[in-house]
């Protein structure tokens, strides 16, 4: 017992934890107290009423305590991805895409937001956040993460969580490997579809109907 306590592995002595549970239990009794007086003062109802309403608001905490972690696995509902701006997108996407096995690499200064991430087969992937398709001028020049990407095929991701125009699917099949998220696929990813069963990606690139 001496040996797990050194290592700390045997836990904490009565004596530490003791003030916690007695001041937990003063709670409860104070609690039961008062509630037993409101009952007689006031009706036999406030007891039940109160302890229901203890129960919606553990049932509240416990689903906002667990969106956070939800979130950091790479999980967000229709709502949660309507109210993040542009950075909170761009840090979706990554967490997203290490949700789905991609290992993102921190991308240097841009002008405009860009991941960029390998998985296991050796892929890269380019990720661009954009309100249509179609780069501005320049705008490849721009990034300083192709020149330091590793070789290896290289995919490219635009991610928009609205609709793409006929146009911007022409320029997406011109280009080559080049794959569009819209809002509907953005949905489906974040509830947990895996990228490759939305985009098909290593194959060519989905075309709307």
């Amino acid at each position: 017992m001496r040996e797990l306590r050194a290592a700390g592995r045997y836990g904490p002595r009565l004596r530490e934890v003791l003030p916690g549970l007695a001041a937990l239990g003063l709670v409860v009794c104070g609690a039961t107290a008062a509630l037993a007086l409101a009952g007689r003062a006031v009706g036999p109802w406030v007891p039940p009423a109160a302890v229901a309403a203890l129960g919606v608001l553990a049932v509240v905490v416990r689903r906002r305590s667990r969106r956070p972690a939800r979130r950091r696995r790479g999980y967000y509902s229709a709502e949660e991805l309507a109210e993040l701006d542009m950075p909170a997108l761009v840090l979706a996407v990554a967490r997203m895409l290490r949700r789905d096995g991609w290992r993102v690499v921190p991308p240097s200064a841009h002008t405009a937001p860009h991941l960029t991430a390998r998985d296991g087969r050796g892929r890269l992937l380019d990720v661009s956040f954009r309100p249509v398709a179609e780069p501005l001028p320049d705008e490849d020049a721009a990034c300083s993460c192709r020149s330091r990407a590793r070789p290896g095929p290289r995919l490219r991701l635009v991610v928009h969580r609205g609709a793409f125009t006929h146009r911007d699917e022409v320029w997406a099949a011109r280009q080559g490997r080049t794959y569009l998220i819209d809002g509907a696929r953005l949905r489906l990813w974040a509830l947990g579809t895996p990228l490759d069963g939305i985009a098909a990606l290593g194959g060519p690139p989905r075309r709307r109907a």
